[in-house]
């Protein structure tokens, strides 16, 4: 009976630490912010459909002197390379930006990229070309209708992250040096290999999505992911970043089943003893 008693003094302390305690001092320490928003309704709602022929030229006439769409054969004259010391980093390939990117985010990006990505002043290297709401449809239009919607995680990373993050553990480097970037930037962006330990599942969710809602004043861009996309991002670098969690998660359940039986081992071979004291 005493050892109960005993026991239930410890199950609430513990319990008036964790319920009560450590929220709070999780709330002063990591205040909640809200969810992230991948409806983006800071933006106004833009003509997302339209002439995918019309969107083609459009392409043509306004985005191929910088970008290279792969999907219809279209390539930049200049280098990765030369591109990346010209503008910073390599202006993304358009062949799958609509798979991977809300298109309302796009349609209002091709039209004012620096507030929609809510960058710092000058510090974007897209200008703004003055296209219409209507031109940014059909430009939206064509996108989607080349884009592959089956992208895999790393596929959807490497699009998504890369011509910014190194992630080494798999091998894989920006073109642009650390040098060139951190002038177009500021700073050097961070390595992605362990980011899902260092910030966490729950962090990036919010931090992706919205860079300057949980970190004012970063260099890093919102970049308008999905919430399809983004989930697909995480999920690639937990794989990269923590590749033994599902071992380890399965092996728990093993090592909590040998603490439980060895815990009534360990009150029975207890009873046995103190029968013999009694």
């Amino acid at each position: 009976m005493r050892e109960l008693k005993i026991l239930a003094v410890l199950i609430f302390f513990v319990g008036l630490t964790y319920w009560g305690v450590e929220p709070y001092a999780h709330q002063i320490m990591h205040p909640e912010v809200s969810p992230a928003d991948f409806t983006f309704k800071d933006l106004p709602k833009q003509p997302t459909t339209g002439d995918a022929a019309k969107g083609k030229e459009l392409v043509a006439a306004q985005c191929i002197s910088c970008h290279s769409v792969s999907k219809e054969g279209i390539k930049l004259a200049m280098s990765d390379a030369d591109v990346a010391n010209t503008y910073g980093v390599v202006p993304p390939d358009l062949s799958n930006v609509a798979a991977i990117y809300d298109h309302n985010f796009l349609a209002n990006f091709i039209q004012n990229p620096e507030a929609t990505v809510k960058a710092k002043p000058g510090k974007y290297a897209m200008p703004n070309l003055g296209i219409s709401a209507e031109d940014a449809g059909h430009i939206v239009a064509y996108l989607s209708s080349i884009a592959n919607k089956n992208l895999t995680a790393k596929q959807i990373t490497e699009e998504a992250c890369v011509r910014c993050h190194n992630i080494k553990y798999e091998g894989i480097s920006r073109v642009a040096t650390d040098a060139r970037i951190k002038e177009y930037m500021g700073s050097v962006p961070p390595d992605l290999s362990q980011v899902i330990k260092s910030k966490g599942e729950h962090y990036l969710n919010g931090f992706i999505n919205d860079p300057q809602k949980l970190l004012h004043g970063t260099a890093m861009p919102r970049v308008g992911l999905t919430k399809d996309a983004q989930a697909k991002v995480i999920e690639h670098l937990e794989k990269v970043g923590d590749p033994k969690k599902d071992e380890r998660n399965s092996l728990a359940f093993w090592i909590l089943g040998y603490f439980a039986i060895l815990t009534v081992l360990t009150y029975l071979w207890k009873v046995s003893k103190f029968k013999e004291v009694h």
